[in-house]
C-alpha cells in the first residue's frame, strides 16, 4: 500500500471531533434535535434526518456551523439507500449514527385488542428503521475501523416493565430493537465499533408528553454513548451514563 492510501485509510480514532461525521434520525425536533445540537457543539459536522426537508433545514439553521438537514423516511428502503450513497459520495465517512426515529406510542391499546397493522406499524420505524439504517451504513464505519452506533429504546420495553398495561407495539418494537442491539453488538466486537441502547427516559417532548423530564439530559445521555472512547462499552443499555438491566 503506498504512503497516499496509507494516509487515506488513517484510523478514524486518531482524528479530531471537528472531523466526524454524525447522522441523527428524526432530528427536527425534540430529543433528535437536542441530541444533533449537542453533537454539533462538540465540533461534529451533523446531518439531520428528517421526513420533512423544510422542517430539517429550519432545525438546521437554527443548529448552524456544520449542521445539515436531509431527507430521511426510516421506512423507505430506497431512500436510505440514497442517502447512503450521498453520505460516501459527499463525506467519504459516517462515526456516529444516532437511531433516534420512532413513534406509534400507542399508549391506550391493549395486547388483546391491538390490530396487525399497528404492531406492523410500529416495528416498522422503531426496530426496521433502525436495522437497516445500520445495514446501509455500517460500510462506512468498517471502512476507517471507527464507529458509535446509539440506538434510542424505551424503559417501558425493558424485563423490569414489560408487565404494564399500554403501549403494546410500542413495547414489543423497542424490545425487538433491543434485541436487535445486543445481536449487532455481539457481531461488530473488535471492530472499532461500538453499539449500544440508550433509554432517555420520560422526556417533555412531542411524543412523551408535559410531565417529562428535560430534552437535554435526555439527550446529554445519547450524546455520551455517541462520543464514547477507546476502549468502550459495546452491547449496554444505558442510561445517564450507566449501565441498567435489559
Amino acid at each position: 500500500m503506498n504512503t497516499a492510501r496509507k494516509r487515506a485509510v488513517t484510523d478514524a480514532a486518531a482524528l479530531p471531533p471537528l472531523h466526524r461525521v454524525a447522522l441523527v434520525t428524526g432530528a427536527n425536533r425534540g430529543l433528535g434535535f437536542e441530541v444533533a445540537r449537542q453533537l454539533a457543539a462538540r465540533g461534529y459536522s451533523v446531518l439531520l434526518g428528517a421526513r420533512d426537508l423544510a422542517r430539517g433545514r429550519h432545525a438546521a439553521k437554527q443548529i448552524g456551523g456544520e449542521a445539515v438537514a436531509v431527507p430521511l423516511d426510516v421506512t423507505d428502503a430506497r431512500q436510505i439507500a440514497e442517502l447512503a450513497a450521498w453520505i460516501e459520495r459527499e463525506h467519504g465517512r459516517l462515526d456516529v449514527l444516532v437511531n433516534n426515529a420512532g413513534g406509534h406510542a400507542d399508549r391506550e391499546a391493549r395486547a388483546e385488542t391491538a390490530t396487525p397493522e399497528s404492531v406492523r406499524a410500529a416495528l416498522e420505524t422503531n426496530l426496521l428503521g433502525a436495522w437497516q439504517l445500520c445495514r446501509a451504513l455500517l460500510p462506512l464505519m468498517r471502512r476507517h475501523r471507527y464507529g458509535r452506533i446509539v440506538n434510542v429504546t424505551s424503559g417501558c420495553a425493558t424485563s423490569a416493565t414489560t408487565d404494564g398495561i399500554g403501549y403494546p407495539a410500542y413495547r414489543v418494537s423497542k424490545a425487538a430493537l433491543n434485541a436487535y442491539t445486543r445481536a449487532l453488538a455481539v457481531e461488530v466486537a473488535g471492530s472499532g465499533i461500538l453499539v449500544n441502547a440508550v433509554c432517555p427516559g420520560w422526556l417533555a417532548t412531542g411524543l412523551g408528553g408535559p410531565g417529562g423530564g428535560p430534552v437535554e439530559r435526555g439527550a446529554a445521555s445519547v450524546v455520551a454513548a455517541a462520543c464514547l472512547p477507546e476502549p468502550g462499552v459495546n452491547g449496554a443499555l444505558l442510561r445517564d451514563g450507566q449501565r441498567i438491566a435489559w
